[in-house]
């Protein structure tokens, strides 16, 4: 019998939605009635958007699926997906389409105001999502409160998936089962801070993941594996090659580059270098919109291999 080939590198599930980009001078905001800042910016994408729309730029075979709103915000969804080539198969939910407000200050840092507007019974239909999965070599989960439902399926098709758990501190419930039934999860070490360790170590401990990622901005990231031994391996973040303008997008882009990586059959440390040079890349435009091509990526990172002698 012959067997058939995987029609996807990636299938992502879930993270769509509008981001506002309000540019501030620094972060905290003060306190006022009224504060006068720069155009404010509207750019489709979102996390499990932004991951499609970076790995289609790379090359890779891509489809989305996610539950979005019959609304203008919805459309604009569809239009961005559109542009960057994205094989996009939406569910129309009554709750409307996500939103986010970021703040962003002068050196690219952010803090987001996330609308999660779906119900808790919204549910992604097994017909739906089967067929796409079964013709996929990897799926990528947002952390919406649907995409835990596919996790069974997941398994029982034997197909590797990852998660991106964002700023997740061990002890939000919300995170903890997409860390425990992944089999390759990213984090920001943003809110873990100096636990970041122990974290990784409990993940792996816990659950069914082969690789820990915790990516912590210019300070690089750190990986963890089941066969590496305790301690997190230290990966240098990129230098920029222009200006940081915006952060926005930069945790996406490193999943990406990290996915590509390890498509291509990579180790973790080259993964993680490939998804630094994609972060990087991803900070010196608004709104999600640097997307790095592959000959790009593969140019920067052979580059950047032999400046750190690897």
């Amino acid at each position: 019998m012959i067997q058939r080939q995987p029609e996807y590198d990636v299938v992502v599930v879930g993270g769509t939605g509008v981001d506002t980009i309000v540019r501030v001078d620094a972060l905290p905001v003060p306190l006022a009635d009224s504060v006068m800042v720069g155009p404010i910016e509207e750019w489709p994408g979102q996390t499990g958007g932004n991951v499609a729309l970076g790995a289609r730029a790379l090359g890779l075979g891509v489809a989305l699926l996610d539950c979005i709103g019959d609304d203008p915000t919805g459309l604009r969804v569809r239009e961005r997906l559109a542009e960057g080539d994205v094989e996009f198969h939406p569910l129309i939910s009554a709750a409307g389409t996500r939103r986010a407000v970021n703040l962003v200050d002068a050196k690219g840092r952010r803090m987001s105001f996330y609308d999660a507007r779906d119900p808790e019974d919204l549910r992604m239909p097994q017909d739906f999502y089967l067929p796409r999965l079964r013709r996929t070599r990897h799926v990528h989960l947002s952390i919406m409160n649907f995409t835990r439902f596919l996790y069974d399926d997941i398994e029982a098709l034997g197909v590797p998936v990852s998660t991106d758990l964002h700023d997740w501190d061990g002890r939000d419930e919300h995170q903890r089962e997409f860390a425990l039934r992944s089999d390759l999860v990213f984090f920001s070490a943003a809110a873990a801070g100096d636990r970041t360790p122990a974290l990784m170590r409990q993940i792996l401990r816990e659950g069914r993941a082969e690789t820990v990622v915790a990516t912590a901005g210019a300070e690089g990231s750190y990986l963890l594996t089941r066969d590496g031994g305790p301690d997190p391996h230290h990966v240098p973040a990129t230098v920029p090659p222009a200006p940081v303008v915006d952060t926005n997008g930069a945790g996406d882009a490193f999943v990406t580059g990290f996915l590509y990586g390890r498509l291509d059959g990579r180790d973790v440390r080259d993964c993680a270098r490939l998804g630094a040079v994609a972060g990087a890349y991803a900070c010196t435009a608004p709104g999600s919109t640097a997307l790095i091509g592959r000959e790009a990526l593969l140019a920067s990172d052979s580059s950047g291999s032999q400046e750190h002698g690897s």
